[in-house]
This record gives structure tokens, sequence and C-alpha cells, in this order.
């Protein structure tokens, strides 16, 4: 019998985890015994717009009885992190950096939590590159296995029409917002 996986689902927005979130909630990944929705985006800009983001994300888990933990909102250090990166395109070196930095994150949560694994929604978004996301978190998750789940797009897509979510038009950062 395999071990079981307590699971930090790492994720950006409701409309891009509702799908994720519903299959865990529902038994629907083998071997996941726990998880635990982490919302820790101090990339998205701004507060008002991580706000709308928040809010969402704790409604959808509360409808389902998901537990969920809400990181610190540091936009200061994620500018760091990015510093000098500003112009690079959508999916470029700036969307690395920013995974990794959040994945890094979610290890320190699982860690200090005792979760043993970390998945993320964050390459479900049409802006993002999920092979990009799966690199920067093997990279970053260290001994914290990160399991690169295929989600079921058709769930998602399904809640999201039957939802009334707050949608955003851009990624999150300052610098997905141009035209």
């Amino acid at each position: 019998m395999a071990d079981k996986i307590r699971l930090v689902l790492t994720s950006c927005c409701a409309p891009c985890s509702a799908g994720a979130i519903k299959q865990l909630a529902d038994g629907n990944i083998p071997n996941v015994d726990d998880f635990i929705v982490l919302f820790y985006n101090p990339n998205i800009f701004p507060d008002t717009e991580y706000q709308k983001r928040l809010n969402e994300q704790i409604k959808y888990c509360e409808s389902l009885g998901v537990k969920y933990a809400v990181g610190d909102y540091n936009h200061d250090a994620w500018r760091e992190c990015v510093r000098g990166l500003e112009n690079e395109p959508e999916r470029g070196l700036r969307c690395s950096k920013c995974f990794a930095f959040r994945f890094a994150y979610a290890r320190e949560f699982a860690i200090k939590n005792g979760y043993n694994a970390i998945a993320s929604v964050f390459g479900v978004s049409r802006f993002k590159d999920q092979n990009q996301v799966d690199a920067a978190a093997e990279q970053s998750c260290g001994k914290i296995p990160y399991i690169p789940v295929k989600w079921d797009e058709k769930l998602r897509v399904q809640i999201n029409h039957e939802s009334d979510f707050y949608r955003q038009n851009y990624c999150g950062c300052e610098f997905s917002v141009r035209k």
C-alpha cells in the first residue's frame, strides 16, 4: 500500500482551482489522505485585486468544507524577487522566478504543518505554461515532493460555468496587465 499523501495545493484563484479542489474534496486523487488549499500570492496587484481573489477562494473552500490557509501578502518581497525582470514577457523568466518564490513558501508551509507533498493549479490559467510551473516546482520544493497532477479540465470548466466567481483578465502581477 502506498503512503498516504498529505497535500498542499497551491492556488492562485477560485476559477483556476475549483476543479482541482472539487476532485480532492471528492477523494478522486489516488492516495491523497488529507489536503489544504494554500493561497500565497504576493504577486497579485493591486491590493484590491488580491482581496477579490482571496475572498473568492475562501468562499469556494468554505462552500465545500475544505481547509485553506492564507500566506502573508508581502508584495514588496515579491517585487524584490523579480527585480530586473519587469519587462519580461508573460511565461518568461519573471514567471519562473515568481513560481519558484511561491513554491519555496509552500515547501516551508508544508514542513511546518506536517504535509508531505505539494501540487499546484498555477499552470491551469490560459496565461501560464504548465511545463514552466512544473520546472519551478521541481527546483523549489526540495525534500517535499511535487506532484504534477493532471487536473480534470472538463470539471473545472463546468464548475466555472455554473459559478458566479469573480474572474480576472490578467495573471496577477502589475507587469502582466500590459496589453
